[in-house]
């Protein structure tokens, strides 16, 4: 079968890295810091894989301007503290390079800022399989679709010949604002029904399904 995409562009929080807990624990600490009551649940979830600055104007929307900074330096400092411990999911890794040896293009698009995502890559030992990447201190934050253009333009890459994986609609609104598919990993931060509203091509619910999908439909 002749390959439909030649770019595969992954989200890194909750899609390649199990990391959603940690991130919602990092926000209820650092709310707690600040005498805060940790937001819900749900909603400390909904804001995995915006911006770092965005997702806490999102997850606190009461919590005075001046304060944004100090929650932001507690929110590093308790993801940070534990962010060495965080595991790939199942299979990602062996996913990765498994597509490079296939020949696709790999790239990034993440909420993460690049000193956060260089140290992600450096740990989890994934940074060599990936072509280029793109943060949220480098571009518009998700869902506007500045990250997919840029990362097209560098690879020469057309919109109809790249896929975006990720496991927010944060990520399946990017690649629609982009004009790109987008498949949907459905063990991440946002819930199924959230993700199905988008119309991906497809939800996967386990790593080992969407090595499945693309080896059959990429």
């Amino acid at each position: 079968m002749a390959a439909r995409f030649d770019l595969l562009v992954f989200d890194w929080d909750g899609t390649l890295l199990d990391s959603a807990e940690a991130i919602v624990g990092a926000i209820n600490a650092a709310s707690r810091d600040l005498g805060l009551p940790p937001p819900p649940e749900q909603r400390a979830r909904h804001v995995i894989g915006l911006g770092l600055r965005e997702a806490l104007r999102h997850a606190l929307p009461d919590l005075p301007e001046g304060r944004y900074p100090q929650m932001v330096e507690r929110y590093r400092h308790h993801y940070l503290s534990h962010d060495h411990e965080l595991k790939l999911f199942d299979g990602a890794a062996a996913l990765i390079a498994e597509l490079a040896g296939a020949g696709f293009l790999l790239a990034v698009a993440t909420g993460k800022s690049r000193a956060g995502l260089d140290r992600a890559l450096q740990i989890s030992g994934l940074g060599g399989y990936f072509h280029a990447s793109r943060c949220a201190d480098e571009c518009f934050s998700k869902p506007h679709p500045q990250m997919l253009e840029e990362l097209m333009d560098e690879l020469s890459v057309e919109p109809g010949r790249t896929l975006m994986i990720g496991d927010t609609t944060h990520d399946l609104q990017m690649a629609k604002n982009a004009g790109v598919a987008c498949l949907a990993a459905a063990y991440g931060a946002h819930p199924a029904a959230a993700l199905e509203a988008l119309a991906p091509l497809a939800q996967l619910a386990k790593v080992e399904e969407m090595a499945a999908w693309l080896r059959t439909h990429a």
